[in-house]
């Protein structure tokens, strides 16, 4: 029942990512068809067992990430990348379910810096917000800083009601989202008073040093060159930090080059920092964004108008005027 799934899901998807005959019939599976195509069934379905023995509900979702690391032919086991455990809370645990989400987790774990770069939904933010939660909990750093750009921070903001603070507060809110779901709500408040958990626009770093924490800089690819040296001339001693950003998603005005595509131009050779890129195969929400992005990455190919203009850009030629 955990191989194949409630009403069969899992066989199910199994036949249709796999070009061999699958039946199941009582505790047995047989497989008919070429050998080659019987070989790479068998090895995804002996990967599928080791997930399930190991206690993890099976997917259609894990099933389709399995297959497709072993039709891409790399050395490393399914299975160890769908039970590698990050963090565990009240019986829910957060893993990566990817191949390239699990080579960005070990390179947070073996580089001071790192990058992470892909599209939307591929786990950048989710992942390394669980590694930072992870080192606070087993005490190898003492406090946890966020922090992402409030690009509109001018015109946009200035119509929002209540404090600077009250209006920054829809920038940062996917932020809190995700520590919500990996920490006790009641905990986070107490935590954020005793400045364990910091939260704070990318402005707020200026002129500090951070040591002993883990930092994190998100939407990354909204910070200027300037901002994006500040930031990373902020790391101290005992720190770690992972900077997250999708260089298709540019909202600076008036096409300002992008920080981070900078500093992937400029870090590239630099000691202990690491550049991890995820692609829409590394997709985690709906099946539909990754087919989304895929849509965009080949409009591009094809050097159409939509993806030659950054959004905010976009936004200033559609109203007819240029944006100051």
């Amino acid at each position: 029942m955990g191989l194949l799934g409630s009403a069969d899901e899992n066989l199910r998807a199994l036949e249709r990512l796999l070009p061999a005959d699958i039946h199941a019939r009582g505790n047995s599976i047989s497989i008919a068809g070429d050998p080659a195509d019987v070989a790479l069934a068998e090895r995804a379905i002996s990967e599928l067992v080791e997930v399930v023995a190991s206690g993890q509900p099976l997917t259609a979702d894990a099933v389709r990430h399995t297959v497709a690391m072993l039709s891409g032919e790399v050395e490393e086991s399914p299975a160890e990348v769908l039970t590698l455990d990050i963090l565990s809370r009240r019986g829910k645990t957060i893993r990566p379910k990817t191949l390239n989400q699990k080579r960005y987790v070990d390179a947070i774990d073996a580089h001071t810096i790192v990058f992470g770069i892909g599209p939307a939904g591929t786990g950048k933010t989710y992942l390394a917000m669980a590694k930072a939660v992870s080192a606070l909990q087993t005490k190898q750093v003492s406090r946890i800083i966020l922090t992402r750009p409030a690009v509109e921070a001018g015109e946009r903001l200035g119509f929002l009601p209540g404090t600077l603070s009250e209006k920054i507060d829809p920038y940062l809110r996917p932020l809190y989202d995700a520590l919500h779901d990996m920490m006790d709500p009641e905990l986070i408040p107490k935590l954020m008073s005793a400045g364990v958990i910091e939260v704070a626009p990318l402005a707020y770093m200026r002129g500090r040093s951070l040591n002993d924490a883990f930092i994190i800089l998100d939407e990354a690819q909204n910070t200027t060159g300037e901002q994006m040296k500040m930031f990373l001339t902020r790391l101290g001693f005992g720190s770690k930090m992972v900077v997250t950003g999708d260089v298709t998603q540019v909202d600076l005005p008036g096409g300002a080059p992008s920080g981070l595509n900078t500093a992937m131009r400029v870090l590239g050779d630099v000691d202990d920092i690491h550049f991890a890129e995820l692609t829409s195969a590394d997709v985690v929400r709906h099946r539909l964004v990754s087919e989304i992005v895929d849509a965009y990455e080949r409009a591009a190919a094809k050097h159409e108008e939509p993806t030659l203009m950054n959004r905010a850009q976009r936004r200033a030629s559609s109203s007819g005027r240029p944006r100051r």
